[in-house]
């Protein structure tokens, strides 16, 4: 499923640099900045994220603490395991069973369902992410939010590994 999607197959990215390794960039810290757009564009949540991962062999912790606009805060603390295979697999306490990922050249595709809090109702949302390896530290991360196969949502973050 995870390079099946029409329009956008992980190996499109094969032989693409600089190499996307998720154990190396989740290794540390990690600064980001996000934006949630709705259906119709408009920007309707603004963020920062300071993450920080460490590794053990082939299992990584990754503590994300977000810091939105409106003055909410949210921590997500994700154990991420290499698989023999070279994919991903990923928990967390909000995320629905299990994260699974691919990576090939300069991309990671992501993919999970979580059950998303928006005001007083909460939606079982599968997130579509994209990331995308740049030079000097950088990450792009798009995330196509889902609901019945439909994009509801989008979210687009910006990372930059920081200096340990």
């Amino acid at each position: 499923m995870l390079s099946s999607c029409a329009g956008n197959n992980i190996d499109y990215y094969k032989g693409t640099t600089p190499q996307a390794d998720i154990r190396e960039y989740f290794n540390g810290p990690v600064k980001a900045w996000g934006i949630v757009q709705d259906w119709r564009g408009r920007v309707v949540r603004r963020f920062d994220v300071d993450m920080v991962g460490t590794w053990d062999g082939d299992v990584g912790t990754l503590i994300e603490n977000f810091n939105y606009y409106d003055g909410k805060t949210q921590q997500r603390v994700w154990t991420i395991t290499k698989q023999p295979d070279g994919s991903y697999t990923g928990t967390a306490s909000d995320i629905i069973d299990k994260a699974s990922g691919v990576a090939e050249g300069s991309a990671v595709r992501w993919n999970y369902v979580m059950d998303l809090p928006v005001g007083d109702k909460v939606y079982r949302i599968r997130f579509d992410d994209w990331m995308w390896v740049m030079n000097d530290g950088v990450l792009i991360n798009r995330s196509y939010l889902k609901k019945f196969g439909v994009t509801v949502s989008e979210l687009t973050i910006f990372m930059q590994k920081q200096a340990q």
